[in-house]
């Protein structure tokens, strides 16, 4: 679901030309869209939010295009921490409500993926020695802990996101949030969880001792 990338300023830029969040559309229900497929209706409340999501999303990658091409180095912690607490709440209104099912309970072909390969290995070196922490794996299940990693999670949730971007510039507001609303249960929610439950630490470990006389992380520090 989610490729993974690296490192030179130009490899990292990732959003559809015209995709910000103010020149998204702002779709009609039911419309005939120019390809001939006709997007599920979506009631006034679901177009609010698939739009607010969709807005969220693009602030999103444009932060991780930013800090994979070398961007916001002293900040980046700063910025991850308020970009993901965000993007949390943006998400839990999706696993708030009921299912969004489009018609037919079909999803239109979105077209190739992005190629987001290089951005894994360019966050990667980017967040250095705060890349890597240990997480749950399921807190209700089996004690099990597992290594994460920012750069890896930070990838999987900019691939979902895109994914259901392609659709709402398409127009496609139920297929839109259908996918987001999927991913966000299965694959893009955890890995947001799990990399900013990783942030948080980092900036508690920061300002009270832990990290204090760590050179390594100063650049990342909040």
């Amino acid at each position: 679901m989610a490729d993974e990338r690296s490192a030179d300023v130009e490899a990292v830029v990732i959003i559809p030309a015209g995709l910000d969040p103010e020149t998204l559309p702002t779709p009609t229900p039911g419309e005939i869209l120019a390809s001939g497929a006709a997007a599920t209706v979506a009631d006034p409340d679901l177009v609010e939010l698939a739009s607010d999501l969709a807005g969220e999303a693009v602030d999103f990658i444009a932060l991780i295009e930013a800090i994979a091409g070398g961007g916001h180095p002293e900040e980046a912690v700063s910025l991850l921490l308020l970009e993901l607490s965000a993007l949390v709440a943006e998400g839990s209104r999706l696993g708030a409500i009921v299912d969004v099912v489009p018609e037919g309970r079909f999803e239109p072909d979105a077209g190739p993926e992005p190629d987001v390969d290089p951005l894994r290995d360019a966050l990667r070196e980017a967040m250095g020695p705060v890349d890597e922490y240990v997480d749950v794996v399921d807190p209700y299940g089996e004690p099990e802990m597992a290594r994460g990693s920012l750069a890896d999670d930070l990838t999987l949730i900019t691939s979902d996101l895109m994914h259901g971007l392609i659709h709402f510039q398409e127009e496609r507001v139920v297929e839109a949030l259908w996918w987001w609303q999927f991913s966000f249960l299965t694959s893009w929610g955890p890995a947001a969880g799990a990399s900013l439950r990783a942030i948080v630490a980092v900036v508690s470990h920061v300002r009270t001792d832990d990290l204090e006389d760590d050179d390594e992380i100063v650049d990342l520090r909040p």
